[in-house]
């Protein structure tokens, strides 16, 4: 069935039970970022393969509401089915003043009770009003009648070698933290929360080693909604065992008292919470887990130690090889990173972007859209998952001789992201007052990118977290010790070509004084820049040895582990600036 008969259909069925508006969140049962196939009904309505997005269905359009990252993918991947791209942060309407538009002052208007939050949906519910919005039961079923299950593959149990903590003791924190907040239970919605909770790992979600539950602790239990089958043994756990689709019917069961919950994880499908005294906020997992302890560290120096040299042997290979096409070329890395032993896997869909496709932040290569490299910048955004934590790495690649355009902007992206790096900051600094640094040199020269700047990155977990992150928008969390985010300017023009920089670093102690106590970065990433694309002309002295130390450092890390046809690769790539 194409597109515009899945739309056609679903209309049908709307007019039937006097419904004006349909909103689709494009998220799953938990709001998680990146969802199983189940929930993908967002590309299933629109042909919108991106990871952001809602989808309003009325009697006469259908539109699309995605952010800046998307605009120029999502308008080629929609407009061949009929549906209206909304450009979120413009003079576009957003979802709310469009259902206004579009579906009239005494419209009815209809989203899966599952798939949005309490939050969100009171929200929308008070914007939208004098209209009605229903949390209504999962309509997209209805129509989409080959709709993928829920998975419910088997999970692993780590060892606290990986871990650095016990489930059971992670439990009693949980149960410290909801109890001076004045709460006797919590409910945790949020997948990559319960897996660090649990110190399970599963593949429900390609990529992100989560696994779909939910999670209650009491003052005296701790109960894991899923899949009973996906455990080869029960014995020994520190919770027990529920079936995931209990956990609506059996929650009031053990509850009582004040509970505590993150309303804009919990969907509407657990509405009935309201009736409790509730106190609303961040799961306290979140904080816990963005705060990695010593053994997490460890893992996650050790996990990109292993990608670097992955990543300098196929630097290596790709130079005596060459490169072919945009699919070829994060093939050839994922074959590199294979050989690793410790590897598991992509830690999100590689991003291989050449030319005008880099220009699209987000852009996917597929049978369709798939570039011979030929002269001109490639954006190479990828990551992998390791026994031990994971890594997200993007590097700019020259291939041919460079422009004094693509130099000059890549020198003020490159600026930015070692201005950020460098920087020591007091304690209770947020990202949202660092996030000038990697912009500054971009807007000086009227240019900017409009992504954030870091996002948080889980230990063996998802490969976006929060709740911290380095943008200009107002986030107001502090970095903390232990802390990994990415460090990732980037420049887009479009039509012409892509520039992202990205490494990974960690918040560490820096020195106390009479002032206060000071953190800096710990940069985890080990991979050289793309010295071609440097204008020395731009540099300071300052930035010029920092290159020179981070180059020294690579190279002294890398060594001994590269295979022997990547030494002299390695050797060149990383000798001083003045000598390239």
């Amino acid at each position: 069935m194409m597109i515009k008969e899945r739309i056609e259909k679903l209309r049908k069925l709307l007019k039937e039970r006097n419904i004006d508006a349909f909103y689709i969140t494009g998220s799953d049962a938990h709001q998680s970022e990146y969802v199983a196939p189940r929930w993908r009904g967002r590309e299933y309505l629109t042909g919108f393969s991106g990871s952001s997005g809602s989808v309003v269905i009325t009697q006469k359009r259908a539109a699309l509401f995605t952010d800046s990252r998307y605009f120029i993918q999502a308008a080629r991947e929609i407009e061949k089915h009929g549906v209206i791209l909304m450009k979120s942060g413009t003079s576009d309407p957003d979802p709310v003043e469009y259902i206004k538009r579009e579906a009239g002052e005494k419209a009815n208007v209809a989203v899966d009770a599952s798939e949005i939050s309490i939050s969100e949906f009171r929200a929308m519910q008070k914007a939208l009003s004098p209209l009605t919005l229903t949390a209504a039961e999962d309509i997209l079923s209805l129509i989409w009648t080959d709709r993928y299950p829920v998975p419910f593959s088997p999970v692993v149990m780590l060892s606290d070698d990986i871990t650095g903590e016990k489930s059971s003791d992670k439990i009693e924190r949980v149960r410290d933290e909801i109890k001076k907040k004045g709460a006797a239970w919590t409910f945790i919605s949020s997948l990559d929360d319960i897996a660090w909770l649990t110190n399970l790992r599963a593949s429900d979600i390609p990529h992100n080693p989560v696994f779909y539950a939910y999670m209650l602790i009491t003052e005296k239990e701790a109960i894991l909604y899923t899949d009973i089958n996906r455990f080869e043994c029960l014995d020994n756990l520190p919770f027990s065992v529920k079936p995931y689709e209990e956990a609506i019917s059996d929650i009031e069961n053990h509850i009582a008292g004040t509970g505590y919950i993150n309303d804009k994880r919990v969907s509407m499908s657990f509405s009935f919470l309201e009736k409790y005294s509730l106190i609303v906020g961040r799961d306290v997992t979140t904080d816990m887990k963005a705060q990695k302890n010593e053994r997490e560290m460890e893992g996650m120096r050790k996990a990109h130690l292993d990608d670097a040299v992955s990543y300098v042997n196929f630097l290596s290979r790709l130079e005596r090889e060459g490169a072919g096409d945009e699919i070829a070329v994060s093939d050839m890395l994922e074959r590199e990173r294979e050989k690793r032993e410790d590897y598991l896997e992509s830690s999100f869909s590689p991003i291989s972007a050449f030319a005008s496709n880099g220009a699209m932040c987000h852009y996917s290569a597929s049978e369709e859209s798939n570039r011979k490299i030929t002269r001109g910048l490639l954006v190479l955004d990828t990551g992998g998952q390791y026994k031990g934590g994971t890594t997200d790495i993007t590097r700019t690649l020259l291939f041919g001789e460079a422009t004094e355009e693509e130099k000059r902007d890549y020198t003020l992206v490159l600026k930015g992201h070692l201005a950020l790096s460098r920087q020591k900051f007091i304690k209770g600094t947020t990202g949202c007052q660092l996030d000038v640094l990697a912009h500054q040199f971009l807007w000086n020269e009227g240019m900017s990118y409009f992504h954030g700047t870091g996002h948080g990155v889980g230990c063996r977990l998802n490969v976006h977290e929060g709740p911290m992150n380095i943008s200009t928008r107002l986030v107001d969390v502090p970095l903390l010790p232990k802390m990994v985010i990415s460090d990732e300017p980037g420049l887009y023009k479009e039509n012409r070509h892509g520039i992202r920089i990205e490494n990974l670093i960690a918040v560490k102690e820096d020195m106390n004084t009479e002032f206060g106590t000071f953190y800096s970065f710990e940069v985890l990433t080990l991979v050289p820049y793309e010295k071609r694309l440097i204008d020395m002309s731009l540099l300071t002295e300052i930035e010029t040895a920092q290159i020179d130390m981070y180059h020294e450092r690579v190279r002294k890390a890398l060594m001994p582990y590269v295979e022997k046809d990547a030494v002299k690769y390695l050797e060149k790539a990383t000798s001083p600036l003045k000598e390239k």
